[in-house]
């Protein structure tokens, strides 16, 4: 698949997870950098992208995505070269959607309500469980490595790869061995470290501005 990406953007935000994807699939992109603090989320325009007034979205080849776990799947499977998920009939095509919906459903809404220390529900009645639960599955499905499929670097990796870092980043996740030696070497990938890069400048320009 072919056609230039549009990332509607701001840093930091959920958003650096799908400029990280992007820079994984090697595809051309624009960046439209949006302010947060003067609410350029809320305008017309961008409401009409995403009503819900959200970073990040993309646009491609006509179609708009939003939410960071949906980009990251819709790019691996529209950019196939870049080996980022294991294609319909791989084995390890169930594991992979797993970790992809494990983010969003279960690692995220734990870690929120963990700090902000709502009182949770029963414990059959909360999508993740419990916070510890949540916590301790993470760390297994990582502490053999080096990535959530084994051997395989996919886009679970960038995903939810992300959240452990920001996780760890704002101490919302213990700091544990496991996690720290994953982010290391989530860390080492160069597409990780161009976006990181872009991300420090804008944040930069934004702070002088």
């Amino acid at each position: 698949m072919s056609g230039k990406i549009i990332l509607h953007h701001a840093a930091p935000s959920r958003s650096s997870t799908a400029l990280f994807m992007i820079e994984e699939i090697g595809a051309p992109y624009e960046l439209d950098v949006l302010d947060l603090q003067k609410e350029e989320q809320y305008r017309p325009e961008y409401l009409a992208i995403n009503p819900m007034g959200k970073v990040p979205a993309i646009e491609h080849e006509g179609q708009v995505i939003t939410e960071a776990g949906a980009i990251c799947a819709y790019l691996a499977d529209a950019f196939p070269a870049a080996n980022l998920a294991p294609p319909p009939g791989d084995p390890l095509r169930g594991a992979y959607f797993r970790w992809m919906f494990f983010q969003g459903s279960c690692l995220e809404p734990a870690i929120i309500d963990h700090v902000l220390k709502r009182e949770p529900g029963r414990r059959g009645m909360m999508p993740y469980g419990t916070y510890e639960t949540t916590v301790d599955t993470l760390e297994k499905a990582i502490e053999k490595g080096p990535w959530f499929l084994g051997e395989r670097y996919s886009a679970a990796d960038v995903y939810v790869g992300s959240a452990i870092a920001w996780g760890l980043q704002f101490k919302l996740l213990p700091e544990r061995e496991t996690f720290k030696r994953y982010v290391a070497r989530l860390n080492e990938r160069p597409a990780r470290q161009r976006a990181m890069a872009i991300d420090q400048k804008l944040m930069a320009a934004a702070k002088s501005a």
